[in-house]
């Protein structure tokens, strides 16, 4: 069990040596795993324009609902003067700033039910 982690570590040491001495990632290597070489850069080359594409539509994703709770916001704003506009006191109050001659009734309208 002793010699396992001796050479282990022997074959550790050898390929950390051979990874700085150039043996491990020689031109005979390239040569010999071109294939794969091209295909792992190329899925680098994806991941980085994949994570781009990403990132660009988290950001607009992220605009566009912050231009949607705006317009809820002005929706919410809007809605509340046009209930207050039609109230019957502002509607009185209309008829008398634009000096028309109509008046507002000053019993409720009735209201017949069938049998």
């Amino acid at each position: 069990m002793g010699e396992m982690r001796n050479n282990a570590a022997a074959t550790g040491k050898k390929a950390g040596k051979g990874l700085i001495r150039g043996q491990i990632f020689s031109l005979d290597f390239f040569k010999r795993n071109w294939v794969y070489v091209v295909f792992a850069v190329v899925m680098a080359l994806a991941y980085i324009g994949n994570k781009f594409t990403c990132q660009s539509s988290i950001q607009e994703l992220i605009k566009l609902k912050e231009d949607l709770s705006n317009a809820e916001t002005d929706l919410v704003v809007s809605s509340a003067a046009y209930n207050s506009m039609t109230r019957e006191s502002e509607m009185v109050n209309l008829m008398r700033e634009k000096h028309l001659d109509l008046t507002a009734p000053e019993e409720p309208s009735y209201h017949v039910k069938g049998k």
